[in-house]
């Protein structure tokens, strides 16, 4: 064992230390005996690191027991409790029983892991508690650097603009805000939507689009049916050609489009867009080209499988989540513009409140609140800087290639099972199936599907969600998680066949 050091934290001579008067009464939060805080607090870093590192040990899911339940249901409290005693709850009624996406065999919906690095940055930075709207002052600067590198990472020039935000719901309604402010000639953000004179706005993206674009376009008071949702092909990418029928038709009407919207990594099927085809029609019809790139942006990061999201970096906008595939902490959504002219005057604003210096901390004090929605601004650009510094981008990229090959197991897996039907193209890291049951009907084999599904769940062993891949029911696995490996796909399929098997 190492003895603990405690080194000095540095910082600059200040100025002389003011003395408390001990009998001036206080309403300080601060324990009493910050010892006594320490060494709690010590263990309190014990029992994370031994909670991540045995994850493989426990159930990949289990739903909260009543005794659980009952203990989020007290009232108010009103006077003073230990903290010992309430990190007991803790323990006991809410640390082990989470959704489980940190679990080696945890692959529904698109969740990433979370490391270690995180972990303790997310520490750092609550220590620090910064509202990071701008200012002067060090979270500025890793902001700044952090949207350097991810310009750098998805091949965008360095001129462009970036925010860090919640998820890909807001980096993509930010995308489409700026899309809506700038290509629409008319001043938009001070007189607002007209459309008797402006033509009806219209945006466009193919049906396997999240639903983030429906609810953006209601928000923006587009509506959303100024979203014309265009077919897609046998590979569940936007049929190009429908696309620009779609675009001519609405400008005959007297309609006003502005931006395409292309996806890196469909929601249901882990397809892609043909981007540059997209890219192209965006520059003949004159109109914003933005990017859903929530998870398959990131395979950028792959030599071997970067040809995937080719074209990706001819986007005006681009969104994408570092906590999918970067592996890193929830909330970590990230928007790109390449225009940061245009991506400042959709949002910036300057009341007085928030006039800038020329010294002093008041040095752009709402750099990074113009450019999105939020003026208080966690530090979540620290667990960015730390993961990206400590790991570096091979190394992630690395995982996410072996996410990709690894999805190409499970899908031979299925393929070579009689009694297993694969749905969809499986080409990314997402792979979606069903179990076959002779002589039923559709209608009773998604039923089967939809109980296969929740008793595997049920199980402890695997999580994996569901999607509709042509109107059938399917479980679905879409695959970002460095801790899973080979064997965890082959226990997949052999608890989904005997599930499925005492099913019948």
């Amino acid at each position: 064992m190492h003895a603990r050091t405690r080194a000095p934290i540095r910082t600059e001579p200040g100025p002389p230390s003011h003395e408390m008067n001990p009998n001036e009464k206080t309403t300080s939060l601060d324990p009493e005996n910050w010892d006594d805080f320490r060494a709690l607090s010590h263990q309190m870093l014990d029992d994370v690191i031994d909670y991540v590192s045995s994850v493989r040990e426990r159930p990949a899911w289990q739903s909260p027991p009543e005794a659980a339940r009952e203990a989020m249901r007290q009232p108010l409290p009103r006077g003073e409790r230990d903290l010992a005693v309430v990190y007991e709850d803790f323990k006991q009624h809410i640390f082990p029983y989470p959704n489980g996406n940190i679990h080696p065999r945890f692959w529904g919906w698109v969740m990433g892991n979370g490391t270690a690095v995180g972990l303790m940055s997310d520490l750092l930075a609550s220590a620090m508690n910064c509202n990071v709207s701008g200012l002067d002052q060090s979270p500025t600067l890793v902001e700044n650097q952090v949207f350097e590198w991810l310009a750098e990472m998805l091949d965008f020039p360095k001129t462009s603009s970036g925010l860090l935000v919640s998820g890909g719901t807001v980096a993509n309604l930010i995308g489409l805000a700026v899309a809506r402010n700038t290509r629409t000639g008319f001043p938009i953000r001070k007189e607002g939507l007209h459309p008797e004179t402006q033509g009806r706005l219209t945006v466009y993206a193919s049906v396997a689009t999240h639903g983030w674009l429906d609810s953006a376009c209601g928000l923006l008071g587009l509506g959303e049916s100024a979203f014309r949702k265009i077919a897609t092909n046998n590979r569940d990418q936007v049929d190009v050609d429908a696309l620009r029928a779609a675009i001519a038709a609405d400008r005959a009407a007297g309609a006003t489009p502005f931006c395409i919207v292309g996806t890196a990594g469909t929601v249901s099927t882990g397809a892609t867009d043909d981007l540059n085809a997209l890219a192209n029609l965006a520059e003949e019809e004159q109109l914003w080209f933005h990017i859903d790139g929530a998870f398959g942006a990131l395979a950028k990061l792959s030599p071997k499988f970067r040809y995937m999201v080719d074209g990706l970096e001819r986007a005006d906008s681009i969104a994408f989540d570092l906590h999918k595939w970067g592996y890193m902490q929830y909330e970590t959504g990230a928007v790109l513009v390449r225009d940061a002219i245009a991506h400042k005057d959709a949002f910036s604003f300057a009341p007085a409140y928030l006039e800038t210096f020329s010294r002093g901390i008041g040095i752009e004090p709402s750099l990074f609140a113009s450019r999105g929605i939020q003026l208080s601004r966690s530090f979540r650009a620290l667990r960015v800087w730390m993961n990206l510094a400590t790991y570096g981008v091979d190394r992630i990229g690395a995982a996410i290639e072996r996410n990709i090959e690894d999805a190409q197991y499970l899908r031979s897996l299925i393929e070579a099972e009689p009694r297993l039907e694969l749905l969809g193209p499986a080409e990314m890291n997402v792979v979606c199936f069903r179990f076959q049951v002779a002589g039923m009907s559709e209608t009773e084999l998604d039923e089967f599907n939809r109980e296969l599904l929740v008793k595997v769940q049920e199980s402890g062993v695997a999580v994996p969600s569901n999607a509709r891949i042509g109107g059938k029911f399917a479980i679905r696995v879409a695959h970002v998680n460095f801790r899973t490996i080979r064997s965890d796909f082959d226990l997949l399929i052999a608890t989904v066949l005997s599930i499925a098997d005492s099913l019948q």
